[in-house]
């Protein structure tokens, strides 16, 4: 069955990434009506997020950012679509980094990278950073799909620009494998999931909700002696984006328990603010948080 559903689905998505872009843009407003007008797919999720966020928006403000949120998350699906058979210089052209020499300072120090990313913007292109000869192996930490064949797509997908995907399972093994083997890389992670409730180790204020989040990525740049990089993404306008590297250290082992994981969220946010309809808020980021009336932990299905 999953290889019927493959077979079935996959052609369709090769014809879609074959459009040229202002057709292809067309396709994206159509699933757009499907999504928001007519299925209303997960509208009560993000209309909560959003009025949880920014108490002060009147319900005007937020149904703006809402729509807004829509057509771009559909954008950029379609967008991860394209990347099935968008050309190397169309990707670079439209996913430019900025000061990629900072990938080279951190080169010379013979260190690897973990890529902090956030559900913002898009992550979906960053392959392009391969295009740029960082001499540097790209890996990308990712949730298994759980159809063989689509999985086996996504690993040929970043395969394109030498990347490999690495399932979040085998995370620590294999960056601590490609460690101690002298491997060096950038390891992109996108770090601002809600950890289940059970494995917090840690709690602060995002968005002025304190909320559980995940620590790993320090700890690994703390055990590996890895440098930490924030990928600060904007949006320039439809299918056009402009990415930054922001360091957040290059010597974790001496940075204070849990500053790499706070830093990484404090530059999440201050994009938020300025440009919310590019984060994803379909996803239940704020399912366990701290009341502040009795300071208990509770979970919002």
């Amino acid at each position: 069955m999953q290889l019927l559903v493959f077979r079935i689905v996959y052609p369709l998505l090769w014809l879609i990434s074959k459009l040229p872009f202002p057709v292809f843009y067309k396709v994206s407003d159509a699933v757009f009506f499907l999504v928001y007008h007519i299925i209303g797919y997960r509208k009560k999720v993000v209309t909560e997020n959003l009025q949880l966020v920014f108490p002060e928006k009147p319900s005007e403000e937020i149904n703006r950012i809402r729509k807004k949120f829509y057509h771009h998350m559909c954008d950029m699906f379609l967008e991860m679509i394209k990347s099935i058979s968008i050309s190397n210089e169309e990707l670079k052209r439209r996913f430019v980094f900025t000061n990629i020499e900072e990938i080279h300072r951190l080169r010379k120090m013979n260190k690897s990278i973990i890529l902090m990313c956030g559900h913002y913007a898009s992550y979906e292109w960053m392959n392009a950073l391969q295009l740029y000869g960082i001499n540097y192996r790209g890996f990308g930490i990712y949730k298994k799909v759980k159809n063989p064949y689509f999985d086996k797509l996504a690993k040929d997908i970043r395969g394109r620009y030498d990347g490999v995907l690495i399932p979040t399972v085998e995370a620590t093994k294999t960056i601590t494998a490609n460690e101690k083997n002298g491997i060096r890389g950038v390891y992109g992670m996108v770090a601002d999931q809600s950890p289940k409730i059970e494995r917090a180790k840690y709690w602060m204020d995002f968005l002025s909700i304190k909320v559980p989040v995940y620590t790993g990525s320090e700890k690994l740049a703390k055990d590996l002696d890895m440098a930490v990089v924030y990928l600060q993404v904007k949006k320039l306008k439809r299918g056009f984006y402009e990415a930054s590297f922001v360091t957040i250290s290059d010597n974790p082992k001496e940075e204070p328990e849990f500053k790499i994981t706070k830093t990484f969220f404090e530059h999440l946010e201050k994009q938020i603010k300025s440009s919310p309809q590019f984060y994803l808020w379909t996803h239940k980021r704020w399912k366990h948080r701290f009341l502040n009336t009795n300071n208990k932990a509770i979970v919002i299905d």
